[in-house]
């Protein structure tokens, strides 16, 4: 099968492969983002050793379907292991031998452990057994490439990529796998013959964001609104209880995660930690600490500065498409069918947020379209708290050559044509914003339209337009 995009991805293994020392690659990342298919995929299903955790099974399921798969790749012994320890020993006995297969480059080992977290049941060795399979052998083994994976994002952090005992240090690569960009979207619809216009592509992001096995399960026989129709508001739908199915495999106990998301779908411009905190479903401390971060890590959200303010101040929105629509849509069950909400206001509003997080997710397609990719940027978000009539942006693009970038992001069915009103209302934010952060900068308005921008005598007031069609860079 063909890997869409993930170069970066693919150069990262390529690179472990070449390594003349042993690697330990975690590859990590929401659900349904491709991990897996993407290990599989490039090593074309050849391992030395391959073996998968079962969901909601016990700790003897667990040894039991890892037997069966050192049987599979050679190991002649057909007792049950009686615990995690003895399992690793076979494996490395079943590395050790002349029978098992090499990635025939490299004459390297590779092993992949396919859904690791859910190998961690309740009580049992398995952390302890690997820690001591890695330390005491794979660590001195120079053609050994053992990668490992799981939905369970948190468990990954804090057992693999933040643990300071057995583990800390002894990750050689971290790949977190990104949801896919609009142009590898693009290139997913035209592998699976889905005929789509630009336009409708970013409205199918707004729905799914860049999830690959969500814009799979796409019918090509039917429209977007279709699509979206069967797949989330059908009781037979492939998605109609993924919003709940998603973070129940991401998380142990989901209720908090789902709180934060919740709360912060209800302010579009982002919310504090402090202000979170007074929320009693999701309370403070340290744990909120971990929570952010983990949500940070799987995309879910993004934290950023307001440009007047201090990090003490940051500010965490909800950045991920499918859930904002979950929530606003699916959840409620207020309609039976998409076509219900279209043109509501309701509707409407979303898509106005659903255009912005786009824009938020495709920064550096648009530093590319403005020429200043290769330039050290800082994005910031900023809101006034002086001005009586209040301002805010968004996206804020800082940049080193003394230009500070302001973008409005639109979403409307065709070409936007800003009017006397708009033109006033964007002239305001911009004389507030240089009033109270007291910029050297020179400041471009840079808008962000879904149709582009239709030519009027209140255009010009826009240095840059960036159309929907230039963020499939």
């Amino acid at each position: 099968m063909k890997i869409i995009g993930r170069k970066r991805e693919k150069d990262d293994l390529h690179r472990c492969l070449d390594s003349k020392k042993p690697e330990f690659v975690v590859v990590y990342g929401r659900r349904r983002v491709g991990k897996t298919y993407l290990v599989r995929e490039f090593f074309n299903r050849q391992f030395s050793f391959y073996a998968t955790g079962l969901t909601d099974e016990k700790t003897k399921g667990q040894l039991r379907a890892f037997h069966e798969s050192l049987i599979t790749y050679g190991s002649n012994d057909k007792a049950m292991p009686k615990d995690w320890f003895e399992a690793f020993s076979r494996l490395r006995e079943l590395l050790e031998s002349d029978v098992i297969y090499r990635e025939p480059l490299n004459n390297k080992r590779v092993v992949f452990l396919d859904e690791l977290p859910w190998m961690d049941t309740a009580r049992s060795d398995f952390k302890s057994a690997l820690d001591y399979f890695w330390n005491s052998w794979g660590s001195a083994q120079e053609d050994l490439v053992l990668i490992v994976c799981g939905s369970a994002t948190s468990w990954i952090i804090n057992n693999l990529l933040t643990n300071r005992k057995g583990f800390h240090n002894r990750v050689t690569k971290r790949i977190r796998l990104a949801p896919f960009t609009l142009k590898e979207c693009e290139e997913l619809f035209d592998f699976n013959d889905i005929v789509m216009t630009k336009g409708q592509m970013i409205e199918s992001y707004m729905v799914f964001g860049g999830i690959p096995y969500y814009l799979h399960l796409f019918d090509q026989r039917l429209s977007l609104a279709q699509n979206i129709n069967e797949l989330c508001f059908k009781e037979y739908g492939d998605l109609y209880n993924e919003y709940d199915n998603l973070f129940r495999s991401l998380f142990h106990n989901p209720e908090k995660y789902v709180a934060i998301l919740e709360t912060l779908a209800t302010k579009k411009s982002g919310m504090t930690r402090t202000d979170l905190s007074k929320v009693k479903a999701i309370g403070g401390g340290s744990v909120l600490t971990k929570d952010l971060k983990e949500l940070e890590e799987c995309g879910f959200i993004r934290k950023f500065i307001d440009y007047s303010k201090e990090e003490n101040d940051a500010l965490y929105q909800l950045i991920d498409p499918f859930t904002l629509f979950s929530i606003e849509f699916i959840q409620s069950r207020k309609c039976s069918s998409w076509n219900e909400y279209l043109n509501t206001p309701g509707y409407n509003a979303w898509r106005g947020n659903a255009f912005e997080i786009v824009c938020l997710n495709h920064v550096d397609q648009m530093k590319v379209f403005l020429g200043i990719n290769g330039m050290e940027t800082q994005e910031y978000s900023w809101r006034s708290v002086k001005s009586e009539k209040g301002a805010q942006i968004d996206l804020i693009i800082d940049r080193k050559d003394g230009v500070i970038n302001l973008c409005e992001m639109k979403y409307t069915n065709e070409e936007y044509a800003p009017d006397q009103e708009e033109y006033e209302k964007i002239q305001n934010r911009m004389f507030v914003f240089q009033k109270e952060t007291k910029t050297g900068k020179a400041i471009h308005l840079t808008l962000v339209s879904a149709n582009g921008c239709k030519q009027n005598k209140y255009s010009g007031i826009f240095l840059n337009r960036i159309s929907g069609d230039d963020l499939f860079i």
